[in-house]
């Protein structure tokens, strides 16, 4: 039959897009640490590089802020909730859990997101999970295990981990809040407008937090060095705005909802292998054999977790389960 032939080329057509944006939006996130690092090892503190990314994007995304400017009236607590935890939360821990770890490190610890993503369906949502996906919990943690080096005593800075797994935690909310309303079809709140308002929300948060008014503002007239290359701070400081901020939660935010928080997840992860990478060569981080192991395990474990959770639309839940949860599921494909 034509209509449903349609239908599933369109959802097909729909997925292939996401995933595309959810790529895009790993890459651009990837290259946030590489390029905050050099300013803040040039005397900025990591929190004034928090505020002036967030506050940069969010005076880019104004106009869009003044477009739907009806959305704070209808949707208050989504904008506060993705303000203060998908972009306060999520960059102050993680700048913060820079300026003590390394880059690559950072972001495997904050990637364990994926995995708490799992946590929330099992008992917010209460949807049954697999085993498959329990095994991917267990090898993200092992993995984790590996990065740290825990047989060595925690070589690296045990609040700068914290740091990274409040990251992680507030990553959760990330993915959770970017589908909130995905299912109102022309109702739902519109995601450009949704990002305008968080990154205003967090602004606001972060100004009263950081205090940029005691920030050392001759460094971004200067220069900062990558691995022994000089580069302008304010070139880097263009990078983290338009790029690591501005298009990367636009990107993440649209791939979401086209997708689902689980899937999204997934590709999510490569951030961290993009970011390692990037730190390996520009900043010249290099990761000793057990924690380069242990951070494809991490990525593993987070994989296996998150694939094994379905889809958006997906016609049954994680496993098999009792009328209640096959209902839940019914209601949510045709939502």
């Amino acid at each position: 039959m034509p209509v449903p032939i349609s239908a599933s080329s369109r959802g097909s057509h729909g997925k292939g897009v996401g995933l595309g944006l959810a790529l895009l939006s790993a890459l651009a996130f990837g290259g946030s640490g590489v390029a905050a690092k050099p300013l803040i090892e040039a005397g900025l503190d990591p929190l004034h590089v928090v505020w002036l990314r967030v506050a940069g994007a969010a005076v880019v995304m104004l106009p869009l802020a003044v477009r739907h400017r009806t959305l704070p009236l209808r949707r208050p607590a989504l904008l506060a909730g993705f303000g203060l935890l998908a972009v306060a939360g999520v960059q102050a821990c993680y700048f913060a859990a820079l300026s003590r770890i390394p880059v690559g490190v950072a972001l495997l610890v904050e990637y364990l997101a994926p995995a708490l993503v799992l946590g929330w369906v099992r008992f917010v949502q209460r949807r049954p999970v697999t085993r498959a996906a329990a095994l991917g919990v267990v090898l993200a943690a092992g993995g984790l295990a590996c990065v740290v080096e825990v047989w060595s005593g925690l070589s690296f800075d045990a609040f700068g981990l914290l740091l990274a797994l409040g990251a992680a935690c507030c990553q959760v909310g990330y993915f959770v809040l970017s589908d909130q309303g995905s299912e109102a079809g022309e109702q739902a709140p519109d995601p450009l407008g949704v990002i305008a308002y968080g990154l205003l929300v967090g602004a606001l948060v972060l100004t009263a937090v950081a205090r940029p008014w005691s920030m050392d503002w001759s460094v971004l007239t200067g220069s900062a060095r990558m691995n022994g290359t000089t580069v302008p701070a304010v070139a880097l400081l263009a990078w983290i705005v338009l790029v690591a901020t501005v298009v990367a939660y636009i990107t993440g935010v649209l791939s979401v909802r086209r997708l689902s928080p689980q899937v999204a997840g997934v590709v999510a992860c490569l951030e961290a292998v993009i970011a390692t990478v990037l730190a390996w060569v520009l900043l010249g981080e290099h990761l000793s054999a057990p924690q380069i192991i242990g951070g494809a395990v991490v990525l593993l474990g987070a994989y296996i977790a998150q694939s094994s959770a379905p889809a958006k639309g997906a016609a049954e839940p994680v496993a098999a389960g009792g009328g209640a949860e096959r209902e839940l599921s019914a209601r949510g494909t045709a939502a």
